[in-house]
C-alpha cells in the first residue's frame, strides 16, 4: 500500500509515493522530490546547513552585542549642588541602570535566537489545530539547562587553581535564580494543572507581566530595597500623628569627613525646629510649661533638656554627629550632660502604646527616683494633673528636705540663672547672645509649687492644697556678669566683656553679647566661661549661674592629593616637576610634608652613576588661599631602562588632610612596550567605524596577536573559518555602523537577520528529527540548545578567566533563563491567545513531553544553583578553588546532571513513564 502525495508548483504537480506516511516530511524549504532522497544524505545536508545557519547567527548576534552595547552605554549629565564647593557640579551617568540592561537587552541578545524561534513557530502555526511538540519551547528549556549546567561547569574548571572567583552581587544572583526556578515552576502549573492542556489569555499575559516585575525586583534588590538613596540628615515631619525630628549623621564629604560648621548648622537647624513645635503645641506660647525658654539665634546652639507638654526632649551635646539610640534611662543622664557625649536628637510626639509598656517605663521611673537615679518621662496627655514622674522626682526632694527642716535646693524661684549651661558658637558668627532669665516667684517658707499645686510640707507631714502663699520679688533687681578665660583666651579668641544686667519689674530675661574674634587659621574648639555673680535686690543666684561657651572652629584648610597619579620625567631638563594641589578649603597658612621612596629607580644625595634620581625630603608652605605648589626633583639623565619612583605626602598641619591621590609614580624613562600598546589603543579608538571599515573586516583574514601585542600571520584555521563565514560576514556588513543614530538601525537590522535565519532553523530542525527519526522535544533540547548556547559558553569562559568575579561569567546565566520563559514564552502565548480569543476557539498545547521535561529541569537546576551556594561556603567562591579535585568533581557533577536530564526527557519523549503523574 503505497501514499501519494502532491506538492503544487506554479507550472505543474509532483506526485511523491511513500510506503509509510510517517516518511513524509513537510516544509517550504523543501526541493521538488526532495523527500525522495536518500535519509543519510539528507540527515548530513541538514546538519551542515544547520551548523552553517548556527554560524551566521553567531555573527548576527555579534553585531545585535555591539548595537546593544553602544546603547547601554550611553551617558547622560546631571546637575547637583555641592555643599562642599558651594556650587553646582556636573556630572556623568550612565543612562541605563546596570542591572536593568543586563536583564533587557543583554539578556534578549544572548536569548534573541531562542525567543524568535518559540515566536516564529507560533506565528506559522497560528490556527492549527494539530497538537504538535513545540520546537521553540523544548530549544528554550534545553537552552536553560545547557547554560545553567554545562556552562557552569566549563567555567568552574576554567579558572586556575589555586584562584577563587566568586559573585560579587549575591543577592541579585539569589533573585534571579529563584526566578529562574519559578519560571519554569509556573510553565509547569499553566500547562498542566491550571488549564491542563489550554493556555488561556490571563495566563499568557500573566507570563509576560512577569518578565517587567522581574527586572523591577532585580532593580530594587541592585539599590537595597529603596526606591531612592536617601542622605541621612534632619528629616522633618509636620504632621501632627506623629511628629518626628531626628538629627542623624550625615554621609561624609568628599574629603571623607563632615565640617564641622556644617554639624553645628544641621544643630541650630533642629533647634529651631524644635522651637516652632513648641509654639505650635502650645498655641503660640513658648513659655508655657517650660522650664527653661527656648531661645533662638542664627549663629549659636543652645543645648539644654526642655520639658514641653506631653513632648520630650533628648539633646546631648556632640561635635562627633554619630546618633546611636539612647534608652530611656541614659536619656536624661546624657541630657544633664554627665553621660557619653553621643549625639541624638529625637522629639516625639506621644504614642498610644500599649499599658504594658506604659507601665513598665512608669515603674521604671518611679524605682530610679527612689534609687537616686536620674530620671526620664515621657508624657502622655494634655492634663494639667500632675504627671505621675514628676510627682515621683517632687517627693524625692520634698522627703528629704523635709527630714532637714528646710526649703528644698533646686529650687529656681527668687534666682539669677542661664538659659542654658552649654552654648556652641561659630568663629564667624562675631557675635554671641547669652540669654540670663530671673525667676521672680517666691514660695513662703514650707510651700512648694508642684504642677500648678501649692504642697505644704511640715514635720514630715505633706498637704497639697490650692496655691498660695506665693510672694513675688518686687521692684527692680540687677546681677553681675563677666567672662572667664578657659582654652580660649581673652583678645584672641574672643573679648573679655562684663558688666550689670538690670531687670525691671515686669522682666524676666535679658540678654547679654559677648564678640567672637574671627580669623583664617585653623585651630582646635576652644572654650571659655560666662559666670553670674552679685546679685542685688532680693534675688540669689541658681544653677547654672556659671555657662560653658565652646567656639567652634569654621575655618577649612583643606586636603592636599598630587594633581596626577603619574609624572613623566622631562630627560632635556633632567628633572621631574609634580605639582601639590590644596581642594575642600583654603583658610590659613598650612603646611605638607613629602618624601621619595626607591621604585625601580635608586636615589642618592647626587646625580652619579647608579644613582638615577636625587632623594628628597621637604616641606610646601600654602599661604591664605594658595590653591596649589610645584616642585621638581633632578634624575639622571643617564639612566637607562624604563625606572620609576615615589613621591609620597606625609604629615599635614593641624586640620588639613591628605586626599586620595596621597602618593605619585615618577617615571624616569618612557616604558616602550607600554607605548605602544597605548598608542595601538589610541589608534584603535581613534579609528571611525563606517560602512566602508565594516567591508574591508570582513573581507581581511585575521590572526592572533603575541605576547607584545604584534600581529601574527593567520594559520589554515582562520583561512578556514574567513571561508565558511565570509557570506555571513559581507551579509552583516551591510548592517548600518553603531555610530550611525545611536546604534539603534544597527539594533533593529541585526535582530531582523536573527530572525530570518531562526525562521529557517526552526524548518530544519524539524526536518531532521522527521528524517532521522528524532523526536522534535529531542531535537531542541540537544541540537538546536546546543547550536544557540554556543557563543555563550566561549564567551562565560573567557569571562571567568579574565574577570575579576563570577558575575559576567554565570551572573547571566539565571537572568538569561527567567527572560527566556517570560519573554520567549509569554510573547508566543499573547499572540496565540489574542488569536485563538479573536477566532473563538482555544489556543491548545502538548503537555505530555513538556511536563516531564520541566520537572527534570528544575530539579536539576535547584540542584545546581544548590551547589553554587554550597561552593561559596566551603570553597570560598563559586569558581575555581584551591584542590583542584574539588574543582573538578564540582564540574564533573554539573555535566553528569546535564546527562540526566538530556537521557531523562528523552526516554520520556519516546514513551516510557520514567516519572509517574497524578492523572
Amino acid at each position: 500500500m503505497y501514499n501519494l502525495h502532491y506538492t503544487n508548483f506554479s507550472r505543474g504537480y509532483v506526485a511523491e509515493f511513500f510506503v509509510n506516511e510517517s516518511d513524509i516530511c513537510k516544509s517550504w524549504l523543501l526541493l521538488p522530490a526532495e523527500n525522495l532522497w536518500p535519509e543519510w544524505l539528507r540527515g548530513v545536508l541538514y546538519i551542515a546547513a544547520l551548523i552553517y545557519l548556527f554560524m551566521g547567527i553567531a555573527i548576527a548576534s555579534d553585531v545585535f552585542m555591539c548595537s546593544i552595547e553602544v546603547i547601554t552605554s550611553k551617558k547622560r549629565t546631571i546637575s547637583y549642588y555641592d555643599n562642599e564647593k558651594g556650587q553646582n557640579v556636573e556630572r556623568e551617568v550612565l543612562l541605563w541602570n546596570e542591572t536593568v540592561a543586563n536583564l533587557t537587552l543583554m539578556a534578549l541578545g544572548s536569548s534573541a535566537p531562542e525567543i524568535l524561534l518559540a515566536t516564529i513557530e507560533t506565528v506559522i502555526n497560528l490556527g492549527s489545530e494539530k497538537q504538535e511538540d513545540a520546537l521553540g519551547t523544548f530549544t528554550i528549556i534545553g537552552s536553560a539547562a545547557f547554560n545553567l549546567l554545562i556552562i557552569t561547569a566549563i567555567c568552574v574548571v576554567s579558572v586556575d587553581s589555586p584562584d577563587i572567583k566568586k559573585i560579587r552581587e549575591l543577592g541579585v544572583f539569589v533573585l534571579t535564580s529563584i526566578w529562574s526556578i519559578w519560571a519554569y515552576v509556573w510553565m509547569l502549573l499553566v500547562v498542566s494543572y491550571i488549564t491542563p492542556g489550554v493556555v488561556t489569555l490571563w495566563e499568557a499575559w500573566v507570563t509576560l507581566a512577569f518578565f517587567p516585575i522581574f527586572v523591577i525586583m532585580a532593580y530594587l534588590q541592585d539599590h537595597g530595597w529603596s526606591c531612592a538613596k536617601k542622605v541621612e540628615g534632619i528629616e522633618n515631619e509636620d504632621d501632627d500623628s506623629g511628629i518626628r525630628i531626628v538629627d542623624m549623621n550625615r554621609h561624609g564629604s568628599l574629603t571623607g569627613h563632615v565640617p564641622k560648621e556644617l554639624q553645628v548648622l544641621e544643630q541650630e537647624r533642629a533647634h529651631r525646629m524644635r522651637k516652632r513645635l513648641a509654639e505650635k503645641l502650645h498655641g503660640g506660647n513658648s513659655s508655657q510649661n517650660t522650664l527653661n525658654e527656648i531661645t533662638d539665634n542664627d549663629s549659636t546652639l543652645r543645648l539644654k533638656s526642655e520639658s514641653l507638654g506631653d513632648v520630650e526632649l533628648f539633646e546631648p551635646v556632640s561635635k562627633t554627629g554619630i546618633s546611636p539610640e539612647i534608652s530611656d534611662s541614659e536619656s536624661t543622664e546624657n541630657v544633664n550632660g554627665h553621660g557619653p557625649s553621643t549625639h541624638r536628637v529625637a522629639v516625639r510626639k506621644a504614642s498610644n502604646e500599649p499599658q504594658v509598656f506604659a507601665r513598665a517605663r512608669f515603674r521604671h521611673a518611679a524605682v530610679s527616683a527612689l534609687m537616686g537615679g536620674t530620671v526620664s518621662h515621657t508624657s502622655h496627655s494634655h492634663s494639667k494633673l500632675p504627671h505621675l514622674v514628676d510627682v515621683v522626682a517632687k517627693m524625692r526632694i520634698l522627703n528629704e528636705a523635709s527630714k532637714l527642716g528646710k526649703a528644698p535646693e533646686g529650687d529656681l524661684t527668687g534666682k539669677f540663672t542661664f538659659a542654658s549651661d552649654r552654648y556652641a558658637v561659630l568663629e564667624s558668627a562675631g557675635m554671641l547672645e547669652v540669654d540670663v532669665l530671673f525667676h521672680r516667684h517666691i514660695l513662703s517658707r514650707g510651700k512648694l509649687s508642684i504642677m500648678n499645686e501649692t504642697v505644704t510640707y511640715k514635720n514630715g507631714d505633706i498637704h497639697s492644697g490650692e496655691t498660695e502663699g506665693v510672694e513675688m520679688v518686687k521692684g527692680v533687681v540687677s546681677v553681675d556678669f563677666e567672662t572667664r578665660e578657659g582654652s580660649a583666651k581673652p583678645g584672641k579668641d574672643y573679648k573679655y566683656t562684663t558688666g550689670t544686667l538690670i531687670f525691671k519689674e515686669n522682666e524676666y530675661k535679658r540678654t547679654l553679647l559677648i564678640p567672637i574674634i574671627n580669623d583664617n587659621q585653623y585651630e582646635a574648639d576652644v572654650d571659655f566661661y560666662v559666670i553670674l555673680k552679685n546679685p542685688k535686690g532680693g534675688g540669689g543666684l541658681g544653677d547654672p549661674s556659671v555657662s560653658r561657651v565652646t567656639i567652634v572652629d569654621d575655618d577649612e584648610p583643606g586636603e592636599f592629593l598630587f594633581e596626577e597619579p603619574h609624572y613623566q620625567a622631562d630627560m632635556k631638563k633632567g628633572q621631574v616637576t609634580v605639582k601639590v594641589m590644596r581642594e575642600h578649603g583654603y583658610d590659613g597658612k598650612v603646611t605638607i610634608e613629602y618624601s621619595t621612596i626607591d621604585g625601580t629607580a635608586h636615589g642618592g644625595e647626587r646625580l652619579k652613576p647608579g644613582v638615577d634620581y636625587i632623594v628628597a625630603n621637604g616641606t610646601i608652605n600654602f599661604s591664605h588661599s594658595e590653591t596649589s605648589k610645584t616642585f621638581s626633583i633632578p634624575v639622571n639623565k643617564d639612566s637607562k631602562g624604563a625606572l620609576n619612583f615615589i613621591i609620597a605626602l606625609r604629615n599635614p598641619s593641624l586640620g588639613a588632610k591628605i586626599g586620595e591621590r596621597s602618593a605619585t609614580v615618577c617615571h624616569i624613562n618612557k616604558d616602550e612596550l607600554i607605548e605602544r600598546l597605548a598608542e595601538v589603543l589610541e589608534d584603535e579608538e581613534e579609528k571611525e567605524v563606517t560602512w566602508g571599515s565594516q567591508f574591508a573586516n570582513a573581507m581581511t583574514v585575521g590572526g592572533d596577536t603575541d605576547s607584545e601585542g604584534n600581529e601574527v600571520d593567520p594559520k589554515w584555521s582562520h583561512y578556514l573559518m574567513h571561508f565558511f563565514t565570509f557570506f555571513w560576514k559581507l551579509l552583516c556588513a551591510l548592517i548600518p555602523p553603531t555610530n550611525c543614530l545611536g546604534a539603534w538601525p544597527t539594533f533593529v537590522l541585526s535582530l531582523t537577520v536573527i530572525a530570518v535565519l531562526t525562521a529557517f532553523v526552526e524548518q530544519l530542525g524539524h526536518l531532521i528529527g522527521c528524517v532521522i527519526g528524532l523526536k522534535t522535544s529531542v531535537t531542541g533540547i540537544t541540537i538546536i540548545a546546543l547550536g544557540t548556547s554556543v557563543p555563550d559558553t566561549f564567551a562565560s569562559r573567557t569571562a571567568a578567566k579574565q574577570d575579576t568575579h563570577a558575575d559576567a561569567a554565570i551572573g547571566n546565566v539565571t537572568g538569561s533563563n527567567s527572560v527566556n520563559v517570560f519573554l520567549g514564552l509569554g510573547l508566543p502565548w499573547v499572540i496565540a491567545t489574542v488569536y485563538a480569543a479573536i477566532s473563538g476557539s482555544e489556543y491548545q498545547v502538548k503537555t505530555t513531553n513538556l511536563t516531564e521535561s520541566v520537572i527534570i529541569f528544575s530539579t536539576c537546576g535547584t540542584i545546581c544553583i544548590m551547589l553554587l551556594l554550597l561552593r561559596r561556603v566551603v570553597v570560598g567562591g563559586e569558581l575555581g578553588g584551591k584542590n583542584k579535585i574539588v574543582k573538578y568533581i564540582s564540574s564533573i557533577f554539573l555535566i553528569g546532571l546535564w546527562v540526566i536530564y538530556i537521557l531523562l526527557a528523552s526516554l520520556v519523549a519516546y514513551g516510557y513513564n520514567i516519572i509517574p503523574l497524578p492523572s
